[in-house]
């Protein structure tokens, strides 16, 4: 079992920024990969940008270039921070950590990201 809690969400206007972080507990030294996805109302869930503990990143083409993913593998810690904001980027924020070798999947509780105009 893996748990992740995140933080760092909140109210922000165009242009501004925003840092989250995901923490994982549990069995976190079997993760491979940790990422983060969105959901905005009405809409799927979407990759936003992902991680591998050989700390090789993928990024979805509508953020390349404002977001960034870090982690800190030591403390099983997950970044994304998130520059020139604008009000696409509203929505929940969800960490996501895989463990291919066990073929599952876990999801944080999201944390809400708002951008005003």
């Amino acid at each position: 079992q893996v748990q992740l809690v995140e933080s760092g969400g909140g109210l922000v206007q165009a242009g501004e920024s925003l840092r989250l972080s995901c923490t994982a507990s549990g069995k976190a030294f079997k993760i491979n990969t940790m990422g983060w996805y969105r959901q905005a109302p009405g809409k799927q869930r979407e990759l936003v940008a992902i991680i591998n503990k050989g700390g090789n990143t993928n990024y979805a083409d509508s953020v390349k270039g404002r977001f960034t993913i870090s982690s800190d593998n030591a403390k099983n810690t997950v970044y994304l921070q998130m520059n020139s904001l604008n009000t696409e980027d509203t929505a929940v924020y969800y960490c996501n950590a895989r463990l291919i070798a066990l073929g599952l999947s876990y999801w944080g509780p999201g944390t809400q990201v708002t951008v005003s105009s």
